[in-house]
């Protein structure tokens, strides 16, 4: 009996040193907490893209100096959707099922965005989302910290209203859902100021559009009318490069027809001759140009990461910086990265921004921003020309379109809704809850 009980402890102990040697990978594996990086390092967004996750490894690493986050290193788990909108959901799935990460960084364009959206929910992960888009949308599992429509578009038209005089107006995007949306409801703004259908015209390009003659000699003719001429541009991606040479070729100067982009900044200057681009304007809720203790600071970490004093900051990575802290102190808050928790603790975290004061999480997962509208100098930097007085609270519903304007979102108990209807009462009345 004596052997057998020996043999037993013997199996016993074998199997638990077994037991402990299975185990050990998947300790290891809980040492770090995993970061997702979800940007394409190729294709026609890698021009604005792989800068974004660059920023990504470049936080984490700061954090990481800090001491880490809950006693733990980060660890970055970088993938390339290569500017492939269905890769997108792929990746996602890869880094929250498979890498294990606790929070994942990226998208641009709003078709990788809204391809990603059922992975997030499905797997009840968190994604932070870096870049201005059209609204419409708010998503339990999403945090918003680039511009909504009113934080960007609205204010860029007023602008040059107000202070242009224009009233021709050419909305040229690239045709895709963010492009459409910005300019439905750009539309609707315009005429509900007293603008006439005839002083709008529409154009749209595909991804990577490079021969521009055609729309550009169209737009000259539309901005010889006679009335003071403006393009709103949602171009994305290194389309903007022959389009910007098509009207410096066509000597289209800021002081005829003005452009203003949403998703021109720093990083695509980079690679443009600016010195016919002098003029035209940007909008943003940042730039490298303004002028902080906290962004002087910002851009020397930076350039020393990056060991390029040539290297530009733009305004989508002054949203990952700050969505990336408002991560960080929401899981110190909650003292888990559970991502139930994390969307608990999130609202009401605010941070320092890089433009000055502290921008906050809101309970429809936006964030509160200024807006800058910016001249294009030839150094490829921006001149603030105008800003709004103080911060803007991100509007994910439009108020210009008929089916939105009833809608608000609010992710605290007990309303939990993305899109309750203040008319109906009632959550669910459009888009994703």
């Amino acid at each position: 009996m004596r052997g057998n009980t020996s043999l037993v402890v013997r199996l016993a102990s074998a199997g638990l040193v077994a037991a402990g040697l299975l185990a050990s990978p998947a300790l290891a594996q809980e040492d770090t907490i995993k970061v997702g990086i979800l940007h394409s390092l190729s294709g026609t967004m890698a021009i604005s893209e792989t800068t974004l996750k660059d920023t990504m490894l470049f936080l984490i690493e700061e954090q990481n100096k800090k001491g880490g986050l809950l006693g733990k290193k980060l660890e970055a788990v970088v993938v390339d959707p290569a500017s492939d909108w269905p890769l997108f959901a792929e990746k996602a799935r890869e880094l929250i099922s498979v890498n294990k990460v606790d929070a994942v960084f990226g998208c641009w364009t709003s078709v990788s965005r809204k391809s990603v959206l059922p992975v997030f929910e499905e797997l009840n992960s968190l994604l932070f989302y870096p870049v201005q888009y059209e609204g419409e949308e708010s998503q339990r599992n999403v945090f918003y910290t680039g511009a909504a429509p009113n934080q960007q578009a609205i204010p860029a038209v007023d602008y040059l209203m107000n202070e242009e005089g224009v009233e021709r107006w050419v909305l040229a995007g690239t045709d895709y859902v963010y492009p459409q949306t910005t300019n439905k409801i750009l539309e609707a703004y315009l005429k509900a100021k007293g603008v006439a259908a005839e002083d709008i015209m529409v154009n749209y390009t595909p991804f990577g559009h490079s021969d521009w003659q055609t729309i550009v000699t169209d737009i000259k003719n539309f901005g010889s009318a006679g009335k003071k001429t403006a393009v709103v541009s949602t171009i994305n991606g290194d389309a903007n490069v022959p389009f910007y040479k098509e009207l410096a070729n066509q000597g289209i100067k800021a002081e005829d027809i003005p452009v203003v982009a949403f998703s021109v900044g720093e990083e695509e200057l980079a690679g443009l001759d600016t010195e016919p681009l002098v003029g035209h304007l940007a909008a943003w809720n940042y730039f490298q140009s303004v002028d902080t203790s906290e962004n002087e600071e910002f851009i020397a970490a930076w350039k020393s990461y990056i060991g390029d004093d040539k290297r530009v900051t733009n305004d989508p990575m002054e949203a990952h910086y700050i969505g990336f802290n408002m991560w960080v102190k929401a899981v110190e808050k909650a003292g888990t990265t559970e991502a139930d928790a994390v969307i608990d603790a999130i609202v009401g975290v605010s941070v320092p921004n890089l433009s000055g004061g502290y921008s906050a999480m809101m309970p429809n997962h936006h964030i509160t921003k200024p807006v800058l509208i910016g001249e294009i100098q030839a150094d490829g930097q921006f001149e603030t020309v105008w800003e709004t007085p103080g911060l803007v609270v991100g509007d994910e519903w439009s108020d210009y379109l008929p089916d939105s304007k009833d809608l608000i979102a609010d992710w605290r108990a007990p309303l939990s809704c993305g899109n309750f209807n203040v008319a109906t009462g009632k959550c669910g009345g459009k888009g994703i809850n």
